[in-house]
């Protein structure tokens, strides 16, 4: 994810052209029925920010506001966690992911990881 950049009208896009099956945070698939549960999937990143992210970000820290520093790293983490859940099902032949979430723990000072979550499914067209 060197190359993240959030001032792009598409990067919220990236993961989602490479994956090849339907996710969701609903329960259900419209148009489809669930034949075949086969379990959770998820993707997980550690970050941090790197030293010029953290230097600028503590400094706007002190004046207040949104720290868009900051931002390019959680969006960075959730980007790659949501890939790697999706090549998870993928590798488990699931047509999509079902009741996906996110979540997040700060487990050292500076450090944070990154959940991306959900369960795999195989659907049949109704």
């Amino acid at each position: 994810m060197a190359n993240f950049d959030p001032s792009s009208s598409a990067y919220r896009t990236g993961a989602e052209h490479t994956v090849r099956l339907a996710v969701t945070t609903g329960n259900d698939v419209a148009g489809y029925r669930i034949i075949e549960y086969l379990g959770i999937v998820r993707g997980i990143v550690v970050r941090s920010p790197n030293i010029g992210q953290s230097f600028v970000g503590a400094f706007r820290q002190l004046i207040g506001g949104n720290i868009s520093e900051y931002e390019v790293v959680c969006e960075a983490a959730r980007h790659e966690a949501y890939a790697k859940m999706s090549r998870h099902a993928e590798i488990m032949g699931a047509h999509a992911i079902i009741g996906m979430r996110y979540d997040a723990t700060e487990f050292v000072q500076g450090a944070t990881e990154v959940l991306a979550y959900g369960t795999a499914v195989r659907l049949e067209r109704l």
